[in-house]
């Protein structure tokens, strides 16, 4: 019977996929799963060309959520810090200890020091983006992913950029006492 199953190609296709399923499986339900990324606020990204048929798919590590270890340019998705029902897409400016200048059309009118256990993110398509600028830092825990590869579209597939941006932010330019 065994070697009947394997003489037809059909057979022998699913069965070589059903073997993959148990590890899929493991590694979903183990720290990665994917994510659509809706929206401008990162183009360019995420969805350079803002075609709503065709958001971008992208892997997210939880392993690389634990413990808070990010630096600064990585992009992560977390929960708004204005909606617990709705997780966004923002780069890291700047960490716990560091300052930050706002872009001029922020709430925030003068540097802003990031206090322990917060950071600062942005989206990467300034004028369409609702992040620190608007909601100022954010706690570390809200963060549950790091965002690591685009899997879709496949002319686009690859591991996503960190990009510091150190034009605005002095590095732990705050001393712990003033945390």
């Amino acid at each position: 019977m065994t070697s009947r199953l394997w003489s037809n190609p059909n057979a022998r296709a699913a069965i070589k996929t059903l073997t993959w399923f148990p590890l899929l499986f493991f590694f979903l339900e183990n720290g990665y799963s994917t994510a659509t990324v809706q929206g401008r606020s990162m183009q360019p990204t995420f969805n350079p060309d803002s075609n709503k048929l065709s958001p971008d798919i992208v892997l997210l590590s939880h392993w690389g959520a634990i413990g808070h270890k990010f630096q600064r340019g990585e992009v992560v998705a977390m929960t708004s810090p204005h909606n617990p029902d709705l997780t966004i897409t923002k780069r890291i400016i700047a960490l716990e200890g560091d300052s930050v200048r706002p872009l001029p059309q922020s709430d925030q009118k003068s540097v802003v020091y990031v206090p322990k256990g917060h950071c600062w993110v942005e989206g990467d398509e300034r004028f369409h983006s609702r992040d620190s600028n608007a909601f100022g830092t954010v706690p570390m825990g809200l963060i549950n992913s790091k965002v690591v590869y685009i899997l879709w579209p496949l002319s686009r597939f690859g591991k996503v950029e960190v990009k510091p941006n150190v034009e605005r932010v002095s590095a732990g330019s705050v001393d712990s006492m003033r945390l």
